[in-house]
C-alpha cells in the first residue's frame, strides 16, 4: 500500500463522517462536502492503485 492509497483512504473516512454529521444536523452544505471528500479520496486511492500496479510491473 502506497501513500496515495492511505491518503485516499482516509479522504474517504473523513468524507463520510462530514457526511453523516451533516445527515444528522441537517446541513446540506456539510453533506455535501463529505461527498466530496469520499470522491476525491476514491480518486487518489485510484492513483494509488495504478501506481501500484505499475512499480509492480517495473520490479518484474
Amino acid at each position: 500500500m502506497n501513500k496515495e492509497q492511505v491518503k485516499g483512504k482516509l479522504d474517504q473516512l473523513k468524507g463520510e463522517g462530514k457526511e453523516q454529521w451533516g445527515k444528522l444536523t441537517d446541513d446540506h452544505s456539510k453533506e455535501a462536502e463529505g461527498k466530496m471528500d469520499k470522491a476525491k479520496g476514491k480518486l487518489k486511492e485510484g492513483y494509488g492503485d495504478v501506481k501500484e500496479k505499475l512499480s509492480e510491473k517495473d520490479d518484474r
